[in-house]
């Protein structure tokens, strides 16, 4: 599937993005996004196709140039905790600037059914996995990471802590005194991706 969308293309993304954060995926129809973009439906059906395949265009509009920052990371002539570092910093810039797509990815299409139909997905976790597979991989080849680490759970592991904080804002807002969601946010940008980056670091060097 093609990466460059025309500008009429984007907006159908963006609203399309919007419905089903708000509505869920099932619970939105064509006839609902082009309602709400002002067009026809046989316009969104002829730049998509359907609305798996829309979903799958805004994934890709999402998600592709992370994609390239993350192999690029992999390739970066940094030493492999600096770029556990600068991994986790991508993933939670891009979770806190993109947060209707990733609540639908990682809300909406849990189960296997659901998985089933977004093929396109699974191809995108892949394709992350194995770039963080080449840094872990480095980093056991100089001594510096452990031999037994779990790598398909490192990804679960960031964005799990994340999407907990996230999802119980009021709580740990009130938990930690962050009277605004200016501080909220913040607070992620600053203590919590330091967290992350400390509780990851803790699962694969070796202990001292």
């Amino acid at each position: 599937m093609k990466t460059d969308f025309n500008e009429k293309q984007i907006q159908i993304l963006l609203i399309a993005e919007t419905l089903f954060a708000e509505n869920g995926f099932e619970r939105t129809s064509i006839r609902t996004i082009a309602k709400a973009a002002e067009i026809n439906v046989a316009m969104v059906s002829y730049y998509f196709g359907s609305k798996e395949k829309l979903l799958e265009a805004l994934i890709l509009y999402r998600t592709s140039d992370l994609k390239i920052q993350i192999e690029n990371l992999s390739h970066e002539e940094l030493d492999p905790i600096e770029k556990i570092d600068k991994l986790i910093e991508l993933y939670i810039n891009r979770i806190r600037c993109n947060k209707g797509i990733y609540r639908i990815l990682h809300f909406e299409f849990s189960s296997e059914e659901e998985e089933d139909k977004l093929k396109i997905l699974n191809q995108l976790r892949d394709r992350n996995l194995k770039s963080l597979e080449t840094i872990i991989h480095e980093g056991q080849q100089k001594g510096i990471f452990r031999k037994d680490i779990i790598i398909p759970l490192i990804s679960p592991t960031i964005l799990g802590t994340f999407f907990h904080f996230s999802m119980n804002k009021p709580y740990f807002k009130k938990l930690l005194a962050l009277e605004t969601d200016e501080a909220f946010e913040n607070y992620i940008q600053t203590k919590l991706k330091t967290h992350i980056q400390q509780t990851i670091k803790a699962l694969l060097i070796y202990e001292s």
